[in-house]
């Protein structure tokens, strides 16, 4: 099919999806036509204003005029829930945090209707599956890493871990769990279910990501009450060894949401604007690489495969906030609406 009879298509099935699936439409697979996740398009998870119940998760694909702003109730004939943090895809089903709802729920991902719901967390923040039955998620409250068992999809157990944990990653049959209340990066056995190690790094670990060469990077955020600045790590997951650290200059730095390009060399992360860092850099970016000249970015991700730089503006928190999608030489491409408070992206 030539590129613009493709596009016409894929236009033609997403403006379907926006006027004729119905609010009031039973939750089945028959209520609203697939997302055509073969065309190069993104997911975003929108928060939602804390306590409202209007979390959301909108689609947008290029030569869109404007991203579908919510995919859930459609589907399912009733809102996503409170809060939406995160979502993973794995085994042919995205798994959508929902914080303050305490739930993941588990969608298809193209008719995007739920086929599960996981009850039982008290705050949760992220997924990842360790084994093709068993996934961790991890939690704001709980002083625990909760275990979920993918077959039947209920919790079994859980891990203490003290504090807020956050992001984590697997690698070498360990869990690497980066924990924003103190300045350890725990380390779990994924077939023991216990923490064998705690790795001494900067205060208030919020992201993980794994380059090239299979080191981990883990940016922290610090604590300026404390006096603790913010920091960059890198280690090697198989020794638990630090091999490097960047320590940020000023108390005004909080660095997060580090992500990582699709050749796995270049790291990127929001600081009061989009900053980006080789792998092999000697020392952090003197500034940002593309300032945020009065927005108030939120979400980062980096497209796996061009490596366009997809940034979200919460704006008030109020409004629905708005998606820049800058090339890799920073020159903007476009810009569109998504939900409220879009704070992270899933490439397909």
């Amino acid at each position: 099919m030539k590129e613009s009879s493709k596009l016409i298509f894929i236009l033609f099935v997403l403006s379907y999806f926006l006027f004729f699936c119905r609010k009031d439409a039973p939750p089945s697979n028959q209520g609203c036509p697939p997302i055509p996740v073969g065309a190069d398009g993104v997911f975003i998870t929108n928060e939602g204003n804390f306590m409202f119940g209007n979390a959301s998760v909108s689609y947008y694909a290029e030569g869109m005029s404007e991203a579908i702003e919510d995919l859930f109730k459609p589907a399912n004939n009733r809102p996503l829930g409170d809060v939406c943090q995160s979502m993973y895809y794995f085994n042919n089903r995205f798994y959508i945090v929902v914080n303050n709802s305490g739930k993941v729920e588990v969608v298809h991902p193209v008719s995007f209707v739920a086929t599960h719901t996981i009850t039982g967390f008290t705050s949760p923040r992220y997924f990842l599956p360790v084994s093709h039955s068993k996934a961790y998620v991890t939690d704001l409250y709980s002083n625990a890493v909760s275990i979920v068992n993918l077959s039947t999809g209920q919790l079994t157990g859980s891990i203490p871990c003290p504090g807020w944990t956050e992001e984590l990653r697997s690698a070498y049959g360990k869990a690497f769990v980066t924990n924003r209340s103190t300045n350890k990066l725990y380390v779990i056995s994924t077939t023991e279910d216990k923490i064998i190690d705690s790795i001494k790094i900067g205060f208030g670990a919020n992201s993980i990501v794994e380059d090239k060469n299979g080191r981990l990077w883990v940016l922290c955020s610090g604590h300026s009450n404390q006096g603790e600045h913010a920091s960059l790590h890198r280690l090697d997951p198989l020794t638990h060894t630090v091999e490097k650290t960047f320590i940020f200059p000023s108390m005004s730095d909080a660095p997060w949401r580090l992500d990582i390009n699709g050749t796995h060399d270049t790291l990127y992360f929001l600081n009061h604007g989009i900053w980006r860092m080789p792998i092999t850099s000697q020392q952090l970016p003197s500034g940002p690489w593309i300032s945020s000249e009065g927005r108030n970015f939120y979400g980062l991700g980096i497209h796996p495969r061009k490596s366009y730089v997809y940034v979200a503006d919460a704006i008030d928190y109020v409004q629905r906030g708005k998606v820049y999608v800058f090339k890799p030489d920073g020159t903007l491409m476009y810009t569109f609406l998504a939900g409220i408070i879009p704070a992270d992206f899933y490439f397909p």
